[in-house]
């Protein structure tokens, strides 16, 4: 059973909310980038990054990350990813990142996200926004910029579609 909890709407308004507490923490723009987490991520950036040049003037430095490789559960049975080519065409050495991802859960492809970051630098400081926060952490592991917090039974899954690969923007609960 699906029940929609976001529409488009809905996620366009979190998207420029996220973008202005980003310019706000920030002060602006200056040493800030983006990395959009291998897929939704990716998406959601781009929308940040289309908001923040609408609102700044300034096109700040974007990149995509697949982390398929640095996941812990990269040979764990029926876990076989599509490798997706990681483009971070900029130094990050000294900048603040802010890596972007569609949902936060147990915060492992966060950890895995941090952990292949390293391997292009060390950043000044790490950032993460997400749109959706499902709970169930197991890893101390908190975003600075959440779109919206909706608890979830470990049995539940949250689908998050966008119209860049679905052709809607809409954010489900799935329920068995």
């Amino acid at each position: 059973m699906e029940k929609e909890l976001l529409n488009y709407e809905e996620i366009e308004r979190i998207l420029t909310r996220i973008t202005y507490e980003i310019l706000e923490k920030n002060k602006g723009t200056e040493d800030i980038c983006l990395i959009g987490i291998v897929t939704g991520g990716v998406y959601l950036a781009e929308r940040i990054r289309k908001k923040i040049k609408e609102n700044e003037g300034l096109n700040v430095p974007m990149g995509i990350l697949d982390i398929s490789f640095y996941r812990d559960d990269i040979n764990i049975k029926g876990k076989k990813k599509e490798i997706k080519p990681t483009n971070i065409p900029f130094q990050i050495d000294g900048k603040k990142v802010v890596l972007v991802d569609d949902v936060l859960y147990t915060g492992r492809s966060t950890r895995a996200a941090m952990d292949a970051l390293m391997d292009f630098g060390r950043p000044a400081e790490i950032q993460l926004a997400v749109l959706i926060d499902r709970g169930h952490r197991e890893l101390p592991i908190m975003a600075n910029y959440t779109g919206k917090y909706i608890p979830t039974a470990r049995n539940e899954k949250i689908k998050v579609y966008l119209k860049e690969i679905s052709g809607k923007d809409s954010v489900v609960l799935i329920t068995q």
